[in-house]
């Protein structure tokens, strides 16, 4: 079986309403051009300043998610609806929420992320998301009509702990919706998104924000799509981008019994 998938790159500004429509018409164009699987970015709803985020937050479901599914439905496509800033009523901190919509537009799967972009690289980047965010508690692959598919978000990528569980509970394509920063992504997004893919021999379809925020920062773009032996199958550059790529499960089945590195694992108690 294959099936095309895209990866929706986004340039999001603090206004919610032109962000999600500016979305939504990517969707679209992604569906007209064959793409059956369609991911959106991290946080491609709101990209303000710190310190705003409680303000942007809604519920699941909420509005956005409820404009979605009713996307999803609309082109017929399972869509990963990148991230939103989710409210937990009760609870202090924020949650950055993935969420992943059937053809019929059924919620699959939510996942929030897990590792917190704590980080501060003087002159470069400095970002504390654990003043906003709680950390998600739950590892989430969940089966759709074209695949099974893995989540994760953005800084995950650098902990392969993660998308090994992943590939242990089944996931063939594993979508990293991400606002990856300029200078972490020129120096390592291309490698880890190919390096995460080798290793669990699974499709990875990683769309990222591109262009200048209010952080002091811009994010680097070039979103990919990645198989499983580490061939970089579609990369957007700078700015608004749609870029796809066909889904090759059979190829993804070959190289996991030509090269069954993931029957292979052995895991070993450290030394006492």
């Amino acid at each position: 079986m294959s099936f095309r998938a895209a990866a929706v790159q986004m340039a999001s500004g603090p206004d919610r309403a032109a962000n999600l429509a500016r979305a939504s018409a990517l969707v679209r164009e992604a569906a007209a051009a064959g793409a059956r699987l369609v991911a959106l970015p991290e946080m491609f709803t709101w990209r303000g300043s710190p310190g705003d985020e409680a303000q942007q937050a809604e519920p699941i479901p909420g509005p956005t998610t409820t404009a979605l599914a009713s996307l999803a439905q609309e082109c017929g496509i399972v869509l990963c609806a990148g991230s939103i800033l989710e409210a937990v009523p009760g609870a202090s901190r924020l949650h950055n929420t993935s969420c992943l919509f059937g053809p019929d537009g059924t919620l699959l799967a939510t996942y929030r992320k897990i590792h917190l972009f704590d980080v501060e690289l003087p002159g470069r980047v400095a970002a504390r998301e654990s003043d906003a965010f709680a950390p998600g508690d739950r590892v989430v692959a969940a089966d759709t009509p074209l695949c099974r598919a893995g989540l994760a978000i953005c800084y995950d990528l650098r902990f392969p702990e993660l998308f090994r569980q992943l590939a242990r509970q089944g996931a063939e394509v594993v979508l990293v919706p991400s606002a990856f920063t300029a200078p972490t992504g020129e120096a390592h997004w291309e490698l880890l998104c190919r390096a995460r893919a080798i290793e669990n021999q699974c499709f990875l379809v990683a769309p990222n924000q591109s262009g200048p925020t209010r952080r002091g920062y811009a994010h680097w773009g070039h979103s990919l799509i990645v198989d499983p032996w580490g061939v970089v199958l579609a990369q957007a550059s700078d700015g608004e981008a749609v870029v796809t790529a066909e889904i090759d499960l059979e190829m993804l089945a070959r190289v996991r019994r030509e090269m069954p590195c993931l029957a292979h694992v052995r895991l070993l108690p450290a030394p006492s």
